[in-house]
């Protein structure tokens, strides 16, 4: 009897001693050491200047969480982690007596558990979804490339420099140790690395999906393999649990999604996504899909709203129950990314839209029926997923952050969402189409070309550009006449993005108005001019 006692006291104090995660939320900012007239106490010089160069206000929302909260958090016995300036609160360890006396706090709004257990885990477990499979074989990058114009703008010689991209995931085994990754150590251009699963700065060790991902930016092998966005910096934040799914993986994302803000990154890639969890309390449905509604959602609006573009993979649940995108690719805002085959066919696996108030999802796709990776050992694979196919688009949006460094989040969106194959009749099968650098690049100079042909400037000093919405190569005749019909400029020759727009130079004429035509693919366009 006295042994049966014993052990169900045991029992019961291990139990009542049981430690789990929590958010705690704080009331305010109240007395805070910071203030937005001091940014440099908080934020780096180019999270700044990115600010500025945007327009962006600093905000009380950019200010860090009150210190004496989180010591008076501590002080009751929980372990603090992470805080979070933009949710206003930390990430605490504490059992349930410990928890339910930090609510009763008075500074303290709300607390929630986010994850079973402690912090700090020692299991790991395959990814579910993110990749779908590998294989040992590749084929070389020139076709993912190519397919979305990348090729084009490297010959352009946007690759990246001086761009920082943050890429959140699961781990990056193999990345400081294998040859394709070494001009990224070599270079300092790993800028950062952070495990926000483990609290440590390790994100080496875990898991191989993010070094495929990374791959398909910044892989090089010569002759072989040519990352998309290979001399761009790199911020490796490692948000992803391998071992359990709860709600705290959206807060790490949240966490690095702040990191990346305060420090000065320019783009995020994301091939995460989060629906279902260990915990069915903490399930999302799809009427959540709002953009609106779940924690990571909001965390990438946020980083939208300070100026970051945020391209996320849409998911791989197309041959699951559950078949539409996952969180964050909801948000509205946020460059949510399908996968395509080499025929330009959806891929089976990949998520579907629509989100949740009837936007279309997911907003472009790439190629991800079968990428060419790097793995862990450094040698090529192929790689199935939307995974893989989002860092072809963070490639692409990188490349014309750094050509247009003074455009929004919202104006690169819109330049991806124009650029793409189906702009003008978007599904919920491949959103808005394959994108393409050479019509984004047009719509971030030129705006959005409404007519086949168009000229800019009119009236006209000395250099006349005569845009095509669609150069592909058809014979082209241009011809100026004066208004008694005397031709004076004639042009023939053909129509190519790399000369488009044509230049006419119409400086040695004198002021007055003129009559251009423009012949293309059996389209004419007569218009007048005015040279000054």
């Amino acid at each position: 009897m006295k042994r049966s006692f014993l052990l169900l006291f045991l029992v019961i104090t291990a139990f009542a001693e049981a430690q789990d995660r929590y958010f705690v939320s704080f009331k305010d900012k109240a007395n805070s050491t910071f203030t937005v007239s001091n940014p440099a106490a908080f934020l780096s010089s180019k999270s700044i200047a990115r600010r500025t160069r945007l327009g962006i206000s600093i905000t009380e929302e950019d200010l860090p969480v009150n210190a004496t909260y989180v010591a008076q958090v501590k002080a009751t016995g929980a372990k603090t982690f992470y805080t979070s300036k933009w949710w206003n609160g930390v990430l605490i360890q504490a059992d349930a007596t410990t928890a339910t006396t930090i609510a009763a706090l008075p500074f303290v709004s709300k607390i929630e558990r986010v994850a079973n257990g402690t912090k700090l885990l020692n299991g790991r477990k395959a990814s579910k979804t993110n990749v779908e499979n590998e294989s040992a074989t590749s084929q070389v990058t020139d076709f993912q490339l190519t397919q979305l114009g990348i090729d084009r703008m490297q010959s352009d010689n946007y690759l990246g420099q001086n761009i920082n991209i943050a890429q959140f995931d699961s781990g990056w085994k193999g990345v400081n140790l294998t040859t394709p990754f070494a001009h990224l150590i070599n270079s300092g251009r790993i800028k950062e690395t952070k495990n926000f699963v483990r609290n440590t700065t390790d994100v080496y060790t875990d898991d191989t999906h993010g070094t495929a991902v990374l791959s398909v930016m910044a892989g090089l092998v010569s002759g072989s393999f040519t990352g998309g966005i290979y001399m761009a910096n790199f911020y490796l934040y490692e948000t992803e649990d391998k071992l359990e799914e709860y709600r705290v993986e959206e807060y790490n994302w949240t966490f690095a999604a702040e990191r990346a803000d305060s420090i000065g990154v320019d783009v995020v890639n994301s091939s995460l996504g989060y629906n279902q969890f260990d915990d069915s309390s903490m399930d999302y449905t799809k009427a959540n899909l709002d953009g609106k509604t779940s924690v990571i959602s909001n965390a990438a609006r946020k980083l939208i709203s300070k100026g970051i573009v945020v391209v996320s993979a849409a998911g791989n649940e197309g041959s699951n129950a559950w078949q539409t995108i996952m969180m964050p690719a909801d948000t509205d805002g946020i460059i949510a990314v399908g996968s395509i085959t080499n025929n330009s066919f959806k891929s089976s696996f990949s998520s579907i839209g629509p989100a949740a108030d009837g936007r279309i999802k997911p907003d472009v796709v790439a190629f991800g029926s079968g990428t060419s990776t790097i793995n862990s050992t450094g040698n090529l694979n192929t790689t199935n997923g939307t995974s893989v196919a989002s860092p072809l688009i963070t490639s692409l949006v990188a490349g014309l952050v750094q050509a247009f460094p003074k455009a929004s989040p919202q104006q690169i969106y819109q330049a991806i969402i124009y650029s793409a194959s189906q702009y003008e009749k978007p599904d919920n099968q491949l959103g808005y189409g394959i994108p393409n650098y050479n019509r984004a690049k047009s719509y971030l100079t030129y705006g959005k070309l409404t007519k086949e042909i168009s000229i800019y400037p009119n009236p006209v000093k000395s250099l006349l550009l005569v845009l095509f919405k669609e150069p592909t190569g058809q014979p082209v005749t241009i011809s100026l006449s004066d208004y008694f019909g005397r031709r004076l400029i004639n042009y023939t020759g053909t129509t190519d993005w790399s000369a488009n727009p044509l230049q006419v130079d119409v400086s040695s004429l004198p002021n007055g108005m003129y009559i251009l035509e423009v012949t293309s693919g059996g389209i004419t366009e007569v218009m007048k001019v005015m040279k000054i």
